[in-house]
């Protein structure tokens, strides 16, 4: 009976294969997106679990995909100082001279969306080719993945996290939400940051925490707790991006994904990017809302092709000026 009710009806195919592309573009998306999910980035997701997601390093140049990613100019060059920085100190060590007290940990503040993940995730790899690190794996997490409910049970909850961490990364996202800014009632997230920095102490040879989030909160954050400030004294500012750098990385999304714009649908990309970015607000997604840009333009042509039969190879790339506006919902 199915068969005859969607007998001749194009729009079963096209919906079916909207599913498969779907399903292909953002099973393992993150941040360009965080640059390239925009993220440019070659690190496998290989677990994700109660707000925790440890990604394995894959084999592959580092420091390329630093400087293949898009925009982030100068969060490239304080990571390459960084790295030139770490590698002298290595020199001299092992010439028998002194070096001063190097702290590895790092707060990246930014809006969402800017990279910061991705970033994070190039790092341990970088640590790991400088020897700092022996695995260079990220474990990305937030606040619901190290507080727990109930009192006493914060502390092995964060624990556990931090073991996954060790000879590699402890990428905390939004780490201001430890603790709260009303500072009222009783919260875990101190029982959280306790258990941190002891274990950063502990582990000062084998773990690297890199916390992330907006400027002001995280700021706010730091100056929270004396530990904070004695650990985490390098800070790297990830600004948002352009309209034409969220351009690139739509073009990033289209490239990979084998879709091009018609002419006219590229200068409504432009005008429709320049809009977003003038009346933006801080919770501006930056390319995490091209993503969905690109994700809604490809729902809009599965529309405008639904019931064509016999469909062209280029009828299925193409994204049109009317593809693109009803993206963006006008």
């Amino acid at each position: 009976m199915l068969g005859k009710i969607f007998k001749g009806c194009g729009c079963l195919s096209i919906g079916f294969f909207v599913i498969l592309v779907l399903t292909a573009i953002f099973m393992d998306d993150e941040e360009q997106t965080e640059v390239t999910d925009g993220d440019g980035s070659k690190t496998e997701q290989v677990e994700k679990k109660d707000s925790v997601i440890v990604n394995e390093p894959l084999e592959g140049d580092p420091y390329q995909e630093l400087d293949d990613l898009i925009g982030l100019d100068n969060v490239k060059k304080e990571v390459r100082t960084l790295a030139n920085f770490v590698k002298l100190q290595k020199q001299r060590e092992a010439k028998g001279l002194k070096i001063p007290k190097i702290s590895y940990h790092l707060v990246f503040t930014g809006s969402p969306g800017t990279g910061k993940t991705t970033v994070a995730r190039i790092v341990g790899r970088i640590y790991k080719d400088l020897g700092v690190l022996k695995k260079g794996h990220t474990v990305e997490t937030d606040r619901s993945g190290l507080v727990a409910k109930y009192m006493g049970q914060t502390a092995l909850k964060t624990d556990t996290i931090i073991q996954k961490a060790m000879n590699g990364v402890l990428f905390i996202d939004e780490a201001y939400a430890l603790v709260p800014e009303d500072g009222g009632g009783q919260d875990y997230g101190q029982e959280a940051i306790s258990t941190l920095l002891k274990r950063m102490e502990d582990y000062r040879d084998s773990l690297v925490v890199i916390i992330a989030g907006y400027p002001n909160e995280m700021k706010r954050f730091i100056d929270s707790n004396p530990g904070l400030q004695s650990r985490f004294n390098r800070y790297i500012s990830f600004p948002d991006y352009t309209s034409g750098e969220l351009f690139d990385i739509f073009g990033m999304y289209m490239k990979k994904n084998q879709y091009v714009l018609s002419s006219d649908a590229e200068d409504q990309l432009r005008e429709s990017l320049d809009y977003a970015v003038e009346h933006k607000d801080r919770n501006f997604g930056n390319a995490r809302f091209v993503r969905n840009i690109f994700e809604k333009a490809i729902q809009m042509q599965a529309n405008r092709l639904s019931g064509r039969q016999n469909l062209s190879k280029e009828e299925l790339s193409e994204l049109t000026a009317e593809d693109i506006q009803r993206a963006f919902g006008r």
